[in-house]
C-alpha cells in the first residue's frame, strides 16, 4: 500500500524507476485492473479525436457495431464501417497521417471482432 501511495503523483518514468528498484514491473492497481478486466471478459477500444483520446470498455467478442453503440445507440443502429488502425502501429507512425500512408488503416465491416489495441473511428448514418 506504501508503494501504491508513493506512486500516486509521479511521472510515468519516475514511477518506473521507482516500481524497479522494488524489482516490479507492474503496480498493484495496474495488476488489479488487467486481472478484473481477464475475469470479467471485458477489453477497451481507443477513439482518438483532436480535442481528446478516450478508452471504452466492451466485452470480449463484441463486433464493431456493438463497440459503437457503447459510445451512443445511433452510432450501432447507423453503423456503416470502422475505420481501425492498431494501437502499436500508430504510435510508430507516429501520426493518423503517417498510419494511414503506410497502409496500417483499415476499413472493417459489421462482421469484424474488435481486438484490444484498435483505434477507432466510427463510419455511421442516421437518417430520422
Amino acid at each position: 500500500a506504501k508503494l501504491e501511495e508513493e506512486l500516486r503523483g509521479l511521472t510515468d518514468e519516475d514511477a518506473y524507476e521507482l516500481l524497479s528498484s522494488y524489482g516490479v514491473e507492474e503496480s498493484g492497481l495496474s495488476q488489479l485492473a488487467r486481472v478484473a478486466y481477464h475475469t470479467l471478459g471485458l477489453q477497451s477500444y481507443l477513439t482518438a479525436g483532436q480535442k481528446e483520446v478516450r478508452a471504452w470498455t466492451i466485452k470480449q467478442g463484441s463486433t464493431a457495431p456493438q463497440a459503437a453503440g457503447v459510445i451512443h445507440t445511433d452510432f450501432e443502429k447507423g453503423f456503416i464501417a470502422a475505420q481501425i488502425v492498431d494501437y502499436d502501429d500508430l504510435m510508430t507512425a507516429g501520426n493518423e497521417a503517417a498510419a494511414k500512408a503506410a497502409g496500417k488503416i483499415r476499413t472493417e465491416g459489421r462482421d469484424y471482432v474488435m481486438r484490444p489495441g484498435d483505434v477507432v473511428e466510427f463510419r455511421f448514418n442516421v437518417s430520422k
